[in-house]
């Protein structure tokens, strides 16, 4: 790849004769930047940036021909009203050659998610999809839910629509193949078989309940069930149990027989039949009032995995071929695409992105529009799909656009919020204390940017709900200061709603004085005279009022919702570093001390204080530890 810019010097007196002799200075001086750039572009294929005089990108775009393509955007009366708008704010580009199409439309895509630019579609997904990893790295595989890099050793299958549906075949895999889901750590150090063996949803071979044979020939099952060949393992079974029924043993025909029950009833849930139709990607668009939706359902080999709803940003204006395919190519930036592919609609640079996409993933992909049998009945359910989804998001984001309407009614804000922020502390006499933030705007929560604070500052006493507090505000706001001092883009509050009544609001208040930030609003959430009684809430503002609300209030239900949001995350994101804390051990901080070791370690000495209290000499003599591990964990506690 090779990489082109302006050159360093503009024709100052030219762009300024442009400006005088105009009535469209900023056009004149957007086609005249782009002109500069023109001047050195090859005739190849290539990804072109459009960044404005700060330097911020403003649209990335892909060509067969970069020379050709920028070209255009110097014919101004041939361009929509959006890209004149583009161009006029346009003060620089940055060109990036690439081999072929195919390579410039990935780069694209990658650029896109990357930049997240203003003219650009976006597709808005703040998570990344789940898949599900049967290790394949010890001799008894666990089965698992996974998101992130693929770094494991194993088989993943995925991706699915949501945490929802990969949690209900985790389930499936337990009851039909009883495969463990423990980590290894626990794996290693069980003595007696968990209550998932108990009900029967493990097969325990923590403790040896079952052989390596036996277990593997579970695991190959499940692989044949997660490939689409239910029908198969279905028979097997059925087989297992005729037999072992012939055979009297009935108590294995009884396990036989509720797996395979559990097999029949996982098929007859299935809320979408794909049979027969592979492994697959569906998507379907719908367009209404200016508003797009997409549905995509996952398919593989022939099961459901899932649907999920999709409404892209910046689509106005934009063609709806182009909304797909722009689509598409960051929808498969981080998940890998099935070899079939089925859209409602064909559209140029279809082929182009079967390719492209083929050639990331090593496969031929195939992007095609189903015309008849069981992929149409399939398309015909997602267009379906797609449409009430959007009906349904249009109707939401009325009554959501109404409620935020009144909120900057109620607390006298000057638009309708875009972004509330709502703070919460979770601890228990000041154990495992922490802060939490949940964010919320008109198109509802949006959890991809919710925070959890751990507090750091050793003046914050645990248990100060003020101080902590203060250290979670001074956290947040240095660094809204440090990243985005403009203001520029969306990471500003409109409204901050602290759960508690006036104290909070001070020491908050008190934080963004000392910070010089004097036009965020602050509204303290307290329960009222009643707390165990809902409806009663007294909000407290800034200039000292206090405010309640009928009972019946719209905006107060809405209100409660994102207190009792915040107060779920918290407390949530609290029972979690408890639990990590109760299985934690003083021996987790030695050095090169596994669960083996330190299971002997603990059962030799009673507990963790003996064996920090312990000489040289005695931990010499605990069975299972060397010579060297013994003076390891010595040093660790008394070298220093």
């Amino acid at each position: 790849m090779a990489s082109y810019g302006p050159p360093d010097r503009f024709n100052e007196e030219k762009a300024a004769f442009t400006v005088r002799g105009s009535d469209t200075p900023d056009l004149d001086a957007g086609v005249a930047a782009i002109r500069n750039v023109l001047q050195t572009l090859p005739n190849r294929s290539g990804v072109y940036r459009m960044q404005d005089a700060k330097g911020d990108v403003l649209y990335v775009g892909k060509a067969r021909s970069l020379k050709q393509r920028v070209a255009n955007y110097t014919q101004v009366k041939q361009l929509t009203q959006r890209l004149r708008r583009m161009v006029s704010q346009t003060r620089s580009m940055t060109i990036v050659t690439t081999n072929n199409e195919a390579e410039a439309l990935l780069l694209e895509a990658q650029l896109i998610k990357s930049f997240r630019p203003a003219y650009n579609v976006l597709l808005r997904d703040d998570k990344s999809f789940p898949f599900i990893l049967l290790r394949a790295d010890t001799d008894f595989p666990r089965v698992q839910k996974h998101r992130g890099a693929r770094r494991a050793v194993g088989n993943y299958y995925g991706p699915f629509a949501s945490a929802g549906s990969v949690n209900n075949t985790l389930n499936a895999l337990q009851k039909l193949f009883l495969l463990r889901s423990c980590t290894d750590g626990f794996f290693k150090t069980r003595d007696r078989p968990c209550l998932l063996y108990q009900i029967k949803r493990c097969s325990a071979p923590c403790v040896g309940r079952i052989d390596k044979d036996s277990y593997a020939e579970m695991v190959d099952d499940a692989k044949r069930f997660l490939a689409g060949k239910a029908t198969d393992v279905q028979a097997k079974l059925a087989a297992q149990m005729q037999a072992a029924a012939e055979g009297m043993d009935f108590e294995l025909a009884a396990v036989l027989r509720d797996r395979l029950k559990a097999l029949t009833f996982i098929q007859g849930t299935q809320a979408i039949n794909a049979e027969g139709v592979g492994d697959a990607d569906v998507f379907a668009l719908a367009c209404l009032e200016g508003v797009i939706g997409i549905q995509a359902f996952f398919i593989r080999g022939g099961q459901n995995w899932g649907h999920r709803s999709f409404f892209p940003s910046h689509v106005a204006d934009v063609p709806e071929d182009e909304v797909l395919l722009s689509f598409l190519s960051q929808f498969y930036e981080e998940v890998p695409p099935p070899r079939t592919i089925l859209v409602d609609r064909g559209f140029e640079d279809s082929e182009l992105l079967a390719d492209a996409l083929g050639e990331r993933a090593g496969y031929k992909v195939a992007l095609s529009v189903p015309q008849r049998g069981d992929r149409r009945r399939l398309m015909d359910q997602a267009k379906r799909n797609a449409v009430e989804a959007l009906e349904r998001r249009l109707a939401e984001s009325t009554t959501q656009a109404r409620l935020l309407r009144e909120v900057a009614d109620l607390f006298e804000l000057a638009e309708p919020p875009n972004r509330i922020e709502v703070y919460d502390n979770s601890h228990i006499q000041g154990t495992n204390a922490l802060g939490a933030m949940v964010v919320a705007g008109p198109e509802g929560f949006r959890k991809g940017q919710y925070r959890k604070f751990n507090f750091r500052n050793k003046d914050t006493v645990p248990g100060d709900d003020l101080a902590m507090m203060r250290e979670v505000l001074q956290r947040r706001f240095s660094r809204a200061q440090a990243e985005d001092p403009d203001r520029d883009g969306d990471t500003w509050p409109d409204l901050v709603l602290l759960d508690g009544g006036r104290g909070q609001l001070n020491a908050a208040k008190a934080v963004l004085e000392d910070l010089g930030i004097e036009d965020v609003p602050l509204v303290g959430v307290a329960k009222g005279p009643h707390h165990g009684r809902e409806g009663r809430e007294v909000f407290h503002l800034m200039d000292g009022r206090e405010l309640t609300l009928p009972v019946n209030s719209p905006v107060l239900f809405y209100l409660q919702r994102l207190r009792d949001e915040v107060h779920r995350f918290a407390i949530g994101a609290h029972r979690e570093k408890r639990a990590k804390a109760i299985g934690a051990s003083p021996l987790d901080e030695v050095p090169g001390i596994g669960p083996a070791r330190k299971k002997a370690l603990l059962m030799h000495f009673g507990t963790g204080r003996a064996v920090r209290n312990a000489s040289l000499e005695d931990l010499k003599r605990a069975p299972g530890v060397s010579a060297g591990v013994a003076q390891q964990v010595y040093d660790f506690y008394h070298a220093r």
